[in-house]
């Protein structure tokens, strides 16, 4: 699996630039050492990932790999995140020049994890991880068309004093994505969920303006879901309206650089009443339900005025476990995302209706 792979990057990676370090020689002595270990040893189950190529994000992130390097995965290189002089909402800048979107080559992956999403997306490894601090694993998810995944706060080590960033994962699949969440979490117990499972839908927290095609693809999406006994829908006693997280986030991110209003006293406040209509929606039902990102990948000039977190970072404030599924392609050919909230640490219900929606449902 590993030569495929290597020779997988070779070939695409000029045109992705979506890697900035690949280690082709250490990645195949060390896929060798895992067979050596398989050949003496037999069936190993501490060895979840033998030879499986995975791609880590960042040119340090074997610091956060450990538990999958134990299980026998094998790092094959390290993925873009943003450069100097690049805006961190925006694209990876791999070794080559600028990471693009697998789908179409005039526009971003998505940020900060956009090296991560477009390997996935393309094929050439089936994991790789991330790190979300305002949505950047779920938004090149959803503009890459794969699945991905960031954790409760607090749950998994995160280097990220302001305990914001989290680990995630990108995959090409669910049941990737719940073998990576068995390993690093030592939770071993399957995924399960009984269906169909009860979720609130949102288009737009209350706040965010989201583009009408974002929006129609994932309530499409959540049709789907409903149609095969996945979702049930059901009304909060109270429409979900959250205040915006994003001078909040702003404010806990840089503190003394917060906008004007903004103090970390008035971001805690806004936490709090945000947490306390979550909690009043999860009393209701089990997910909340929402397109991943307002609007369609945009061009590699960037954003412009929009943020492209403003249906993801109220999560990182909250601490939530989110995940987002593809969603259909839109006008442009590009890829949209279905995020999936549900309550604190319980990644195994997102992973579990990811993977019933993988199995049993089409388009």
């Amino acid at each position: 699996m590993v030569a495929q792979a290597l020779d997988r990057i070779e070939r695409a990676d000029p045109h992705l630039c979506a890697f900035v370090e690949v280690w082709g020689e250490e990645a195949l002595r060390r896929a060798g050492e895992v067979d050596g270990r398989l050949d003496r040893r037999g069936t190993d189950p501490s060895l979840s990932l033998a030879g499986v190529p995975v791609a880590v994000k960042g040119r340090h992130g074997r610091r956060t790999a450990g538990p999958l390097l134990a299980a026998g995965a094998v790092a094959v290189g390290a993925t873009s995140a943003p450069g100097p002089g690049t805006p961190w909402q925006t694209w990876g800048l791999g070794a080559r020049g600028r990471t693009v979107n697998p789908w179409r080559a005039d526009r971003t992956p998505g940020g900060s994890s956009a090296g991560a999403a477009a390997a996935v997306a393309a094929g050439l490894v089936p994991l790789a991880t991330g790190g979300d601090g305002a949505g950047s694993v779920r938004i090149p998810a959803a503009w890459c068309g794969v699945a991905g995944l960031k954790t409760t706060s607090g749950r998994l080590p995160s280097g990220d004093r302001t305990g914001l960033a989290v680990p995630g994962v990108l995959a090409r699949t669910a049941a990737d994505a719940e073998l990576w969440w068995r390993v690093v979490s030592e939770d071993r117990a399957p995924a399960q969920a009984a269906l169909p499972v009860t979720a609130v839908w949102s288009a737009d927290l209350g706040f965010a303006g989201p583009d009408p095609e974002p929006v129609a693809l994932a309530r499409a999406a959540v049709e789907r879901l409903e149609a095969a006994g996945v979702v049930r829908l059901v009304r909060p006693r109270m429409p979900l309206r959250l205040t915006d997280p994003g001078p909040a986030w702003l404010a806990l991110r840089t503190p003394g650089a917060e906008p004007a209003g903004a103090d970390l006293a008035g971001a805690e406040r806004v936490r709090a009443e945000n947490n306390r209509r979550l909690a009043a929606l999860f009393a209701d039902a089990e997910l909340l339900l929402t397109p991943t990102a307002p609007t369609a990948p945009h061009g590699h000039e960037g954003p412009g005025e929009r943020y492209s977190t403003s249906l993801t970072w109220a999560f990182n404030l909250s601490g939530h476990p989110a995940l987002s599924l593809p969603a259909g392609f839109g006008g442009d050919g590009c890829p949209a995302g279905l995020q999936l909230v549900a309550p604190h640490r319980r990644e195994t219900l997102l992973l579990a209706v990811a993977r019933e929606a993988e199995t049993r449902v089409k388009g």
